[in-house]
């Protein structure tokens, strides 16, 4: 049987409904598969179901936050930027705002406002979106491809696969679009875990659960090298630790052969230096004698934190701040300022908000999204060995990355 299209998109996530979009808008016929019974389930869930859709920066600072693979991602911001982007929203009925931390988000701050502005935007320019029917085999031929879904078997010239990468695999993302391009004589870059929470070897954390700073540093340390580091708010949970640092540090852990061998190291207090901490002590030592040394400290820290750094270290949680001595001084400082905490792994895919790893870049063009190995194959979003840090970030390259495909079929 065979269908009249011009190109198909498998997958209706970010990458897939803004690449189905760019291509109909200049003529092309499009069919979008997507094996779930909603499009975009993954746009839903993010930001806390806000739907981070970028950041506040310039597209020259996107590059810069993938790091190494940011190169990767010029030509496809120079095609479809942060600007871009927001102004697609805009005009699509989606007023942004922007966030302290310059995260962009809807006013509504609902992802359902997101996903129904690039559906409606797919129905309007006439793609065609098919759900509930997934691939089951994609062939490389004389002809184009041979797509075979659970419901019907094509012939079609092109295809771009936005099929995701591995995290959240509830929303579907199970790494099958891995299977198809490396079947067609792509190199996978091991896909592992990223922008996922931490779990620590310190039952004491536990117990602090619950517990939100705005501001820490963090450091993951291999026999004493720093192999990622962030400054950044986090949230204290029963299996170790989430929120942004510890989200950001992550795919440092998920990477490493032998997470078990690593250590996380806290500052509690970037914005102080040790001698201002050490400083800080001396001073309430002599001028708050009369106060519980646990008082003092939540000062600057939550008092159940306060209370678990004096009993960590060996003091009396209801000792009066009067007469610390030196060496306690110390302990205290080392204990706040430079806590190294075993790691024990992550939560894996199941909790991790993308996928480090994926189709080798290499062997795409980044001009057109356009396989160097597989003529008339594209990929595009998290299928890609992308992955940049907590913000929007991601999201932008979906965008991108699928809107320069799209033009592209």
């Amino acid at each position: 049987m065979t269908e009249s299209w011009d190109a198909v998109v498998i997958g209706a996530g970010a990458a897939g409904l803004m690449a189905a979009i760019a291509a109909s808008e200049r003529g092309r016929r499009i069919l979008v598969l997507e094996k779930n019974r909603k499009p975009g389930v993954k746009i839903l869930m993010s930001g806390g179901t806000r739907c981070n859709i970028t950041h506040d920066c310039e597209n020259r600072d996107i590059v810069k936050a993938f790091g190494p693979n940011g190169s990767f991602l010029h030509a496809p911001l120079a095609h479809f930027g942060v600007r871009e982007v927001i102004q697609f929203f805009q005009g699509e009925g989606v007023a942004t705002k922007v966030e302290d931390t310059g995260k962009i988000f809807p006013v509504s701050n609902k992802a359902a406002d997101v996903l129904e502005a690039l559906v409606k935007r797919v129905q309007r320019v006439g793609a065609q979106l098919a759900l509930e029917e997934s691939v089951t085999e994609l062939k490389k031929d004389s002809l184009g491809f041979e797509i075979v879904t659970t419901r019907r078997t094509m012939q079609i010239p092109k295809v771009l696969l936005t099929t995701g990468g591995q995290s959240y695999p509830g929303c579907g993302t199970r790494g099958e679009g891995f299977a198809f391009v490396s079947q067609l004589g792509h190199t996978i870059v091991p896909p592992k875990p990223a922008l996922v929470p931490i779990q620590v070897q310190a039952d004491w954390v536990g117990e602090l659960r619950g517990i939100t700073l705005p501001d820490v540093s963090l450091k993951v340390l291999e026999n004493g090298k720093t192999l990622s580091s962030r400054r950044s708010g986090f949230l204290m949970a029963h299996f170790g630790l989430t929120g942004p640092a510890p989200l950001d540090v992550s795919k440092s852990i998920s990477r490493h052969p032998q997470p078990g061998s690593l250590l996380l190291e806290i500052d509690f207090l970037p914005a102080m230096s040790e001698n201002q901490f050490d400083e800080f002590l001396q001073k309430e030592s002599l001028a708050s004698g009369k106060k519980q040394l646990a008082v003092v400290l939540s000062e600057l820290l939550p008092r159940r934190l306060a209370d678990m750094s004096l009993l960590q270290t060996g003091l009396q949680v209801d000792r009066k701040a009067a007469g610390l001595s030196k060496a306690d001084r110390l302990k205290l400082v080392q204990w706040i300022k430079k806590l190294r905490i075993p790691i024990r792994g992550t939560l894996g895919f199941e909790k991790a908000e993308v996928t480090t790893g994926g189709v080798n870049l290499k062997e795409v063009d980044s001009r057109d999204m356009q396989s160097k190995i597989v003529p008339g194959l594209y990929l595009a979003g998290e299928i890609l060995d992308l992955d940049g840090p907590i913000g929007g970030y991601n999201f932008q390259s979906a965008w991108s990355t699928g809107h320069l495909a799209g033009a592209n079929l």
